[in-house]
């Protein structure tokens, strides 16, 4: 099957989680603006991905991908994207002196602007209203207006991605990246948090390490600058068709994004999302929840990676602390049946969510290192390779998330809960994560 097949027939197949646009003309309107529009990524930057990918899939690089759950228009601001993107550098630099081996860095950033629900509709008293699917399709604000899908948001989503690429590009050479200003960062947050004491023996490694390399002459003024790629749940098909771009070979890549996943709500085999990953030549993902069997990921293989390549997918796997140690060996021995090499990611974050009495979603920093231990556990059991995290957080001071050294507790989370959608690690939490992994590695 050709490339151009491959484009006309994952139109044919059922999409699923799709809004009801009401306004068929205005959506007609904006694809056609967005297929005009420049493209937010180019395919030479998405192939550079793709060969660190493959080198985390071989046991030679660590992959930390993460950022907020849902991004917001509002949030598009020089100082949050600067905030998350600092706290993204100072987990990488704790798992690269940890791990030993280079961090590729993606940013679940400048395209996460919906999301999948579990329902169409949300109720608050005996009122019902089409249920928020993310500032790309309609608004927050419990209201009939807001709620009414909108696809003038689909080119409010690509300039919103455009200046959130901006931003990061500037923080990657303008010196937010560089080596010592990180490690300074990371040694004052171990020396401000109530845990920073059970971090002091990584943070002197990283000590020693940037002294040794100083002493050998190494100028880490010129390490200034870091290649930081944004990826996505693929889930707005208009959207994404809209921007998919062939490079000047005619092989199609999607430009909206360096990486691109299918979430567990659209990963049928048979379904549109696989489909549309299946025509692009981007490195994609799929995540895997506890129910998935070893002959999906049979099928995964075989459908979205048919020549065996390294860095081409990933599976992020999402079981719940409970799940992993059981339901992962099946999962990675089918994958190694069919002599393909995916790189294994663990999203610790949506299998461990639950509503607390105040009715607001949550998860507890345990479970969440839980999960990313025995997502370790279960690869060196196996003598495979544990390629990564994917982890949802910003870096701001919120609290949506239980736990960590400066504790956040059930009855804080009134208190800085400003997530439209699933709750977030704070930036504290984030740190108290990585140090913890970085005793893994």
């Amino acid at each position: 099957m050709t490339n151009s097949d491959l484009l006309v027939s994952w139109r044919d197949a059922p999409a699923t989680h799709q809004p009801e646009w009401p306004d068929r003309a205005a959506l007609e309107d904006v694809v056609a603006r967005l297929s005009a529009a420049p493209g937010l990524v180019t395919p030479s930057a998405c192939d550079g991905l793709r060969s660190r990918l493959a080198a985390a899939a071989t046991g030679e690089a660590f992959v930390l991908q993460g950022g907020d759950c849902a991004e917001t228009f509002d949030g598009v601001t020089p100082e949050a994207v600067r905030n998350k993107i600092k706290t993204l550098l100072q987990m990488a630099v704790i798992f690269t002196y940890a791990a030993a081996t280079p961090v590729v860095k993606i940013g679940r950033i400048a395209g996460q602007y919906a999301k999948p629900r579990s329902s169409p509709f949300e109720t608050r008293g005996d009122v019902t209203l089409p249920v928020y699917r993310g500032d790309a399709v309609n608004g927050f604000a419990f209201d009939p207006l807001a709620r009414v899908p909108d696809p003038a948001r689909l080119w409010r989503m690509y300039e919103a991605s455009r200046s959130t690429l901006d931003i990061m590009a500037g923080c990657a050479r303008d010196g937010y990246a560089g080596l010592d200003q990180l490690h300074r960062w990371n040694r004052d947050f171990v020396a401000s948090s109530p845990a920073g004491s059970h971090y002091e023996e990584v943070a002197y490694e990283i000590d020693h390490a940037l002294r040794f390399m100083r002493a050998c002459g190494v100028q880490l003024d010129m390490l200034r600058s870091a290649d930081i790629f944004a990826s996505h749940e693929g889930l707005l098909l208009d959207y994404e068709d809209a921007l998919t771009r062939p490079d000047p070979d005619g092989i199609s890549y999607a430009t909206s994004g360096h990486m691109l996943w299918a979430g567990e709500r659209t990963r049928a085999l048979d379904g549109a999302h696989i489909g549309y990953l299946r025509s692009i030549s981007n490195p994609v993902g799929v995540k895997l929840g506890p129910t998935t069997t070893p002959e999906e990921v049979r099928s995964y293989i075989d459908l979205l990676d048919p020549e065996r390549q390294p860095g081409r997918l990933t599976f992020i796997t999402r079981m719940g602390a409970r799940e992993i140690r059981d339901r992962l060996p099946g999962l990675i021995r089918a994958a190694g049946s069919t002599g393909g090499t995916p790189l294994w990611i663990c999203d610790p974050m949506h299998g461990n969510t639950y509503v607390e009495r105040s009715g607001r979603k949550t998860r507890r920093l345990a479970d969440i290192l839980d999960e990313v231990r025995g997502f370790f556990e279960v690869h060196r059991a196996l003598g495979t390779h544990p390629g990564g995290i994917h982890v949802e957080f910003t870096g701001e001071d919120v609290t949506e998330c239980i736990g960590g050294g400066d504790e956040v507790l059930a009855a804080d989370l009134h208190h800085r809960y400003e997530s439209t959608c699933d709750p977030r690690l704070n930036r504290s939490q984030s740190l108290d994560l990585a140090f913890d992994i970085a005793e893994l590695l």
